[in-house]
């Protein structure tokens, strides 16, 4: 399994960036209020932040200590890890196209709008910043029972 790359994460917050900047235009031409999340989200993402770092703890331990770990443990505290990357940059994303709008308006954007969407994006960077760590923890060393892969050897007879 490969790692998260960076230019997944940043198409996935350059998405995000426009479906939050389109939702609140949307919101807004259609006379409703523009969209604030709750302030409860930011410390979600935190809480899982937290978490994804608890799961892939232990498969760093047995990697440094040399004990053996269950490989599909390691792989799904790796795909947890990758999901929450990805879901961090997204969120990311959405909360700064959505904060772009607020600040964009002629008027003023409310204090409380503006606080949580910055808390919105700090705690999204967060949990890319921890979910990338935990990706690095899942990262095995090579089993020593796998055989090497073999370089091509020429058929005899000289046949392709």
């Amino acid at each position: 399994m490969r790692r998260t790359s960076a230019g997944v994460l940043a198409a996935l917050g350059l998405v995000g960036g426009g479906v939050g900047y389109l939702l609140d235009h949307l919101l807004t031409v259609s006379g409703r209020a523009t969209f604030t999340p709750s302030v409860f989200l930011p410390v979600l993402l935190v809480l899982l932040a937290v978490a994804v770092l608890g799961v892939a703890w232990p498969v760093r331990r047995s990697v440094r200590t040399g004990i053996r770990i269950d490989p599909f443990r390691a792989l799904r505290a790796a795909t947890l890890a990758r999901a929450s990357s990805l879901l961090g940059a997204l969120l990311a994303g959405v909360g700064a196209g959505l904060l772009v709008f607020l600040l964009a308006r002629p008027i003023d954007p409310p204090v409380g709008s503006t606080v949580a969407l910055v808390s919105l994006i700090a705690s999204s960077l967060v949990l890319v910043a921890a979910a990338l760590v935990a990706e690095q923890f899942c990262t095995l060393p090579k089993d020593p029972d796998d055989p090497e892969p073999r370089e091509r050897t020429p058929e005899p007879g000289g046949g392709h």
